[in-house]
């Protein structure tokens, strides 16, 4: 029995060792594919969604729309914003287009981790503008429809004339907080799964980068 296992053993080690290893050069250059491929759909990703939410509020802010915001006293703010929020956009775009040529053009493991790590600041950053934008145009939507509003200057004035308003803002705040919470929550997980399974990817190229790194 013992002769037939050391003979198994020495067989799998005769295999192993006819077995191909790959140098480092070859580790680095298919990990260095692999990440630029990466940070290449990150920007794609980006830009379609871009040109999706613009489309969005193309299509959904027609005159009327506009009508109601200046009725709620929020012209002056939605522009600000929606400028504001479209140069950064495009700002990050342009750091994403950055990333890509940074990543394509790396010729050092300690390079492309430097860049891969660049990437996930990046993305990391992107994200959580996009979900502060949201929760902010998100309040000051609900509470402008609230204070200037049809429908929430009848509820406001019910509450001042049954001597509850402070109840009611009391209320309106946690109901405010709830669908805001919801709302980004929500938001958070569509970017998990839209950026996530790319970030993953490019952690895993940086531990192999780690692991031939000397």
């Amino acid at each position: 029995m013992m002769d037939e296992l050391d003979l198994l053993k020495k067989d799998w080690q005769k295999k192993e060792t006819e077995l191909p290893r790959l140098s480092y050069e070859e580790i680095y250059r298919m990990t260095w594919k692999r990440s630029s491929s990466i940070v290449k759909w990150i920007f794609y990703i980006s830009l379609m969604e871009f040109f999706f939410w613009t489309a969005i509020n193309v299509v959904f802010t027609d005159a009327e729309a506009w009508e109601m915001i200046k009725k709620m006293h929020l012209y002056e703010f939605t522009i600000v914003m929606t400028t504001l929020s479209y140069i950064i956009l495009v700002f990050f775009i342009y750091k994403f287009y950055i990333n890509y040529r940074q990543i394509s053009f790396t010729d050092s493991s300690r390079e492309l981790m430097k860049a891969i790590l660049k990437v996930k600041r990046t993305v990391t950053q992107y994200v959580w503008f996009n979900i502060a934008i949201f929760a902010i145009s998100l309040v000051t939507s609900i509470y402008g429809s609230l204070r200037f509003g049809p429908d929430g200057a009848k509820l406001v004035s019910a509450a001042n004339e049954a001597g509850n308003e402070a109840l009611f803002w009391l209320l309106i705040i946690g109901m405010m907080i709830l669908f805001v919470v919801v709302f980004v929550t929500l938001l958070w997980l569509f970017y998990k799964l839209l950026y996530g399974l790319l970030l993953s990817r490019l952690r895993k190229n940086y531990k192999e980068l780690e692991e031939i790194d000397v």
